[in-house]
């Protein structure tokens, strides 16, 4: 599941994180993917939803100071059937392995990236989790080679590799037509038809007609039986987040 969980601002009011938290933790919870990368987790909402959630861990850092600092593209897996046996955090810039920002981006830009062992069956797995500028188009652009890059200098090749996040770019823009030169995009590949709304982002109006997708999960050397943008709502009617969760089953 990919889920950009909205930052902790009180200027969101009704839709604050302090009146939704619950909900997210519990939605969370309901689906309980195997993999959950969040975007602009702040450091103490990663930690509640870590304490507020069952078995799950996570990777990550802040990526204004590299530790607790600034928003999170933070990673949580379930510890109970996967461990870590490698984990990183690079900036989406010019110098990925300093806090920095790249190209014409508006601020500091991470991608946390993760390989898993499955505890029962030995299986290995790289996920990635990111998130993009709102702003910069060469920013996005530059991310999504970057990204291609980082995969090819870890020698990923036959392995099982997700790659998931708020890319800020619709399909049809340069960064997605880049990244789908090395990665399926799982909604095109998915065996099953696909379900939901087409777009991922809602504004915080559940009213909305959602037609702007901006959230995605890649996949490379894997079978995706079935994609979805959750669009569950909370029990006042609000919405659980300004973003729509991306749920996908692998083989």
């Amino acid at each position: 599941m990919s889920f950009n969980i909205r930052y902790d601002t009180a200027n969101d009011k009704a839709n604050w994180w302090e009146h939704r938290k619950t909900e997210v933790a519990k939605l969370i919870d309901y689906y309980h993917p195997d993999f959950l990368g969040i975007q602009e987790g702040l450091h103490h909402q990663v930690n509640f939803i870590k304490n507020n959630t069952t078995n799950y861990h996570y990777i990550g850092v802040g990526r204004d100071d590299g530790k607790t600092q600034g928003e999170y593209s933070a990673l949580f897996y379930d510890s109970n059937k996967f461990q870590v046996l490698q984990q990183n955090t690079f900036w989406l810039s010019e110098t990925p392995e300093q806090i920095s920002v790249g190209w014409d981006a508006s601020m500091e830009r991470i991608c946390t990236y993760g390989l898993f062992k499955n505890r029962y069956t030995g299986e290995i797995i790289y996920v990635f989790n990111t998130h993009f500028d709102h702003i910069g188009p060469k920013a996005q652009e530059e991310s999504a080679k970057l990204i291609l890059k980082t995969i090819e200098e870890l020698s990923i090749t036959k392995e099982k590799l997700v790659v998931m996040g708020d890319l800020n770019s619709i399909p049809d823009s340069a960064p997605i037509q880049t990244l789908k030169t090395k990665l399926d995009d799982g909604l095109e590949t998915a065996e099953s038809p696909f379900y939901g709304p087409l777009g991922t982002f809602n504004n915080f109006d559940p009213q909305a007609t959602l037609e702007n997708r901006i959230d995605y999960i890649f996949t490379k050397n894997a079978t995706v039986l079935n994609y979805r943008h959750i669009d569950d709502q909370r029990t006042n009617g609000l919405c659980v987040s300004d973003h729509l969760p991306v749920f996908v089953e692998l083989k």
